[in-house]
Parts: structure tokens; sequence; C-alpha cells
């Protein structure tokens, strides 16, 4: 079994186009979503889901109003501003003014530092559901995906569960590949989905911030000790930059796998909700299916 992720240093470079057209162009493989910020593998995979379990993040903090002192300490040692103050009566004056504290829970980031500097005990950590994750089926075999909720953390922890899942499922039934859509970036849900596979596809395009973020994620795969190859999507949008791309990785011994070309029909197999390589015979497709091929060689060394 062989573990593919598909990333980009930035998003919109095209990774999730790539990794549905590899999901259609496998006959024995999982797919797995770990884009969890921003999920959007469903949109061309149509997954049917079977399994649907809740993900916990961090505790958030609660403070108890019929117990709270008003003493303050909470709000003076948050890092967060997750603490907020207010007083019961704003038209009183203010020697007769009481000040309440509560806790805003899209800022608190669990820490617990006001939970051990609460001189009262009554600041309790309270269970934080920040989202779900899923096992589906698709016309492409299973699929494994999540959705993380709105200004929730732990995106890392997400993207581990969602990986360890998906390479559970083709143990089990002694799949090929396990193909993960990554997250675009250089950050902790990037190295989660990093963790443990057998190649990184980037995905890049020849601008300036495409070069220079293409270059970081290279960096960041290499440090983990990942195999790491290139794909140049819509290259001749600038040939000069895309030569730059091509230079660098040989200078660097990254292969460049293919070099995809601008095209319309890749819009419009989005909006139709296909991959690529069902909607269209162009060149597009071609050149995806001549990556694929090379992937494959990779499972037979």
């Amino acid at each position: 079994m062989k573990q593919i992720v598909v990333i980009s240093g930035k998003g919109g470079t095209g990774k999730t186009i790539i990794t549905a057209s590899f999901a259609s162009l496998s006959n024995n493989a999982i797919a797995a979503d770990c884009d969890v910020d921003a999920a959007d593998l469903h949109l061309l995979l149509h997954p049917e889901i079977k399994e649907r379990h809740r993900f916990k993040g961090l505790p958030k903090a609660e403070i108890s109003q019929d117990r709270c002192t008003g003493c303050g300490r909470c709000y003076d040692v948050c890092r967060f501003d997750a603490v907020q103050k207010k007083h019961n009566c704003e038209t009183a004056a203010p020697q007769n003014q009481t000040t309440h504290f509560f806790i805003d829970h899209q800022s608190c980031e669990g820490c617990k530092v006001c939970y051990y500097a609460c001189p009262e005990d009554v600041i309790t950590m309270r269970e934080n559901v920040s989202g779900e994750w899923y096992v589906s089926e698709t016309k492409y075999g299973p699929m494994v995906h999540a959705r993380l909720g709105i200004a929730e953390e732990n995106s890392g922890k997400l993207v581990t569960i969602v990986r360890e899942n998906a390479r559970s499922i083709a143990e089990k039934r002694n799949l090929d590949f396990v193909i993960v859509d990554g997250p675009p970036g250089i950050g902790c849900p990037v190295i989660a989905s990093l963790s443990g596979v057998d190649i990184a596809l980037v995905v890049t395009e020849p601008t300036l911030s495409g070069i220079h973020d293409m270059e970081r994620v290279i960096d960041v795969a290499r440090h983990f000790g990942v195999e790491t190859a290139c794909i140049i999507n819509k290259y001749d949008i600038n040939l000069e930059n895309s030569k730059s791309i091509e230079n660098w990785c040989n200078k660097n011994k990254i292969p460049v796998l293919g070099k995809i070309p601008f095209d319309n029909s890749v819009s419009e197999s989005v909006v139709k909700g296909v991959p690529i390589v069902e909607y269209t015979e162009s060149e597009v497709t071609w050149v995806i299916k001549g990556i694929w091929q090379e992937i494959l060689k990779t499972k037979e060394k």
C-alpha cells in the first residue's frame, strides 16, 4: 500500500482537482480529504456518508456566574482576550456597579490558565465538540473526510484522525493506495498530512507567490524525510516562471512529473462536479493520466 499526499504551499493551485482525478483513475484506492478547514473534495467525489463521528477539540473554559466574586484574576491572566467583562448596570454610579466576567468561547484556546488561576475555583472546563469526521463510499471507492467548525482549532489532530482511519480501511480492504488531499500552507495540518506518507506531490503554479510557497512546502517535506515530486499547473500562463520552477527542481533533485496547461474545461468540470479526467479528453486529461502512470511506476519499486 502506497500513501500519496497532494499538497501545495498556497491555496488555489488545483490540488483537489488532481486528487479527484487520481481517485477516478485508480481502481483500488481510498481517498482522504485532509483539508479539514475548507474541505471540498466531496464536491467532485460525491460521497455517501456511512459513518458519522464527533470530533472533540480542547475543552473550553466556563465561569460559574452565581459563584464568581468578580476578582478579575482570570481576566488578568488570559492571553487570548477570551475572558470578557461587563457591568451589571451601566447606568448606576461607578461605586454601585459590579463586574461580571464571562468566556468568549470562539476566542478560548483551552489552555486552562484561568482555570488554575481562579482563587475561588469557579471555572470549569467543558467538553467542546468542534467538528465531525466521516467514513463514506463513492463510485471510486471509500473516502474518509471531515468538517471542522467555524473558528475551531486542532485541525492537525483532526487531520491525523482522518489519515489513521483511511490507512486502517485500506489495510482491511487490501487497497493499493491512500490518496490524500492535503491542506495548503506549511502549518500543523500540513505536517500531520505528511507524516508517514510514501510520496508528497507538490502542486504549484508559475506565479511569484506560487514559486515561493512551493519552495517552502518542499523544504518542510524534505525536513521530514518525505520523497517529493512537483506538478506545475497552468504552466503556460507564464513560461518564464515555469522554466524557473523546472530549473529550481532540477537543481534540488525534485522530479517534475508533469506540466498541466491552462484549460477552461477544468473550471467547467468543477461546476459540473465531475473529475476532469472524466469530463473531457483534453490535453489536461492526458497529462494527468501520464502523471498517474508515473506514480504507478513508484508502486512497483
